[in-house]
């Protein structure tokens, strides 16, 4: 039941049905109601669930570049937890702040435990570049489909596809690299700060 809820989430948002939940379950909507209370404690398990499941597929993907690899050949499994996730952000509600909030938290620990396993560089701001990161993804994906939206939400394989092929490259090739030749743009700000984050 809770695997359907997470694909009807996904697929009409938040406003979708216990009825129609239930239906794609092949349950009865009393059923549900029974076993989680209500939809909105029915979110907050689904909320539960799409976190572990993106906080235990970025840790894998951290292990190493074959992990990762091989994740981007299953990704069309994933595809539901991704429009997910953007429902979460779209929608707007205490809710879906306190999502993103335990994502960027997520972010903030997988990122640490990378750090001291010498697979991502030391940030000076592990709180901000966590939050950087989990915002401009987000962001990005947002208004990547915007400009396309003859591709609908429902459609998880090829909101996935279209996201992989058009920023995988450039992202790995962005995280391995940077982009500034040098550090002055860093060093000049650093001195504009005056106090540097710990």
């Amino acid at each position: 039941m809770r695997d359907a809820a997470i694909e009807c989430f996904a697929a009409e948002g938040f406003p979708a049905s216990v009825r129609t939940i239930a239906a794609r379950a092949g349950v009865s909507a009393g059923l549900i109601r029974h076993h989680f209370g209500s939809k909105e404690a029915l979110r907050a398990e689904c909320d539960v669930e799409v976190l572990a499941r993106h906080r235990s597929l970025k840790a894998e993907g951290l292990a190493g570049p074959a992990a990762a690899m091989a994740q981007l050949a299953e990704a069309d499994e994933h595809g539901a937890l991704l429009v997910y996730i953007l429902r979460s952000v779209q929608d707007g509600s205490p809710a879906g702040t306190a999502f993103v909030e335990r994502m960027i938290a997520d972010a903030l620990a997988y990122s640490e435990a990378a750090v001291a396993d010498g697979v991502l560089r030391p940030s000076l701001d592990p709180p901000g570049r966590a939050r950087l990161l989990v915002t401009n993804a987000i962001g990005g994906l947002i208004v990547q489909l915007a400009m396309h939206p003859e591709i609908p939400l429902a459609d998880f394989k090829t909101v996935l596809k279209t996201t992989l092929d058009e920023i995988a490259l450039p992202s790995i090739e962005l995280y391995t690299y940077g982009v500034f030749a040098d550090s002055s743009y860093l060093d000049q700000y650093l001195l504009y700060i005056g106090d540097p984050p710990r």
